[in-house]
């Protein structure tokens, strides 16, 4: 089992990229957002029920997985309402099942994170679509993406499309001992 793991700040195009992966792999697309709008039903983003369900869904689906030998892509935003700990977690409950996660770091540049944030796609999703909120927040976002595990690739989004992103991790993953590359 293999989990691909894309973590990015909002914005970085993790969702496209998954979708790519995933439309070239086969494999099926575990976005966060799944999860976030389903508990956001019912309770408020970054309250204390929302956060222990979402972490509940999102482990408990991926630890599924693992369990069954299916590997998954699973996209992930860096953020300070999940606890530091929870890639680590994901890591050994993959590992205890014989499995393997790849980190794949999206990074994306301020003023064009801003430019994408509007883009009335993101409605869809309930996503951040607020730039005033996104530069109160960046700090502590910016935080939580320094505390992610290191990956097996950093994609720069601002200088590479979503093809070329999504053709470096399927190269990445098909050459294991390819790890720590860079592109953008």
């Amino acid at each position: 089992m293999k989990l691909i793991f894309l973590y990015g700040p909002v914005a970085s195009g993790k969702l496209t990229i998954a979708r790519l992966v995933a439309e070239r792999t086969g494999l099926p697309l575990f976005h966060n957002h799944l999860i976030v709008d389903a508990v956001a039903a019912v309770f408020p983003f970054g309250s204390k029920a929302f956060v222990m369900l979402r972490e509940r869904f999102w482990l408990e689906t991926i630890s599924t997985a693992a369990e069954a030998g299916q590997s998954l892509i699973f996209t992930f935003a860096p953020e300070p309402t999940v606890a530091v700990d929870f890639p680590g977690r994901v890591s050994r409950l993959v590992e205890a099942a014989g499995g393997e996660v790849i980190y794949v770091a999206l990074g994306v540049g301020a003023d064009e994170q801003e430019r994408r944030l509007v883009n009335p796609t993101r409605a869809a999703f309930g996503k951040l679509r607020s730039p005033e909120i996104l530069r109160n927040l960046r700090a502590s976002m910016d935080a939580s993406m320094q505390a992610m595990p290191s990956p097996a690739i950093r994609i720069d989004t601002g200088a590479t499309t979503p093809a070329e992103a999504a053709d470096t991790i399927l190269e990445m993953i098909d050459r294991p001992n390819a790890r720590g590359a860079s592109t953008g």
